[in-house]
């Protein structure tokens, strides 16, 4: 009987342990993530498992480019994932399919590259001029058709940003380190 209640207490031990160890990783370093949709396509397919730093924008700001994961501004319970494009203090204007950015350092605007991110031909519908607050961020989808994004609901808050994309862990063949 001695030897059964030693065996239970190790199990016990083991699992406290792990939970002290998974825990805090999960809830304050990085999360799993699934990709929903086509609004991400080519660079993340909907069923991509990822993995999100929520350390980096803890000890940086977002940088325009980064795809993160964030709650959506009209209902934070739901999670999407987009493109950071503009910038706290920026203005975004999107014309004649081309994002311009106007900040301190290109006053009369520069149109954004995105070659890097987009397919060739992609276009940018909209007619959208926005001015970004402190702590605001403009983001949308690699597919610009198929994008639900600030363009549509506005500027996603920085409190609600979990963290950025930092491993595409699914599928195997896909996988890699942003």
């Amino acid at each position: 009987m001695k030897k059964f209640f030693l065996f239970i207490f190790e199990v016990v031990k083991v699992v406290i342990v792990s939970l002290a160890i998974i825990i805090p990783v999960r809830y304050f370093l990085i999360q799993p993530f699934f990709v929903r949709g086509a609004s991400m396509e080519p660079n993340f397919n909907n069923g991509d498992y990822l993995i999100v730093d929520e350390l980096s924008y803890r000890v940086r700001e977002p940088e325009r480019g980064e795809v993160i994961v964030f709650r959506y501004p009209l209902n934070p319970s739901s999670y999407y994932i987009k493109r950071i494009i503009g910038l706290p203090g920026e203005t975004i204007e999107i014309k004649d399919s081309k994002v311009v950015i106007y900040n301190k350092e290109f006053p009369d605007g520069i149109i954004l590259d995105e070659s890097e991110y987009l397919k060739s031909g992609q276009t940018t519908w909209g007619n959208v001029k926005m001015k970004l607050e402190k702590d605001e961020y403009f983001v949308m989808g690699d597919n610009r058709n198929a994008s639900s994004d600030s363009r549509r609901w506005g500027p996603v808050p920085k409190k609600y940003i979990i963290g950025r994309v930092w491993i595409r862990a699914w599928p195997f063949s896909n996988a890699a380190i942003f």
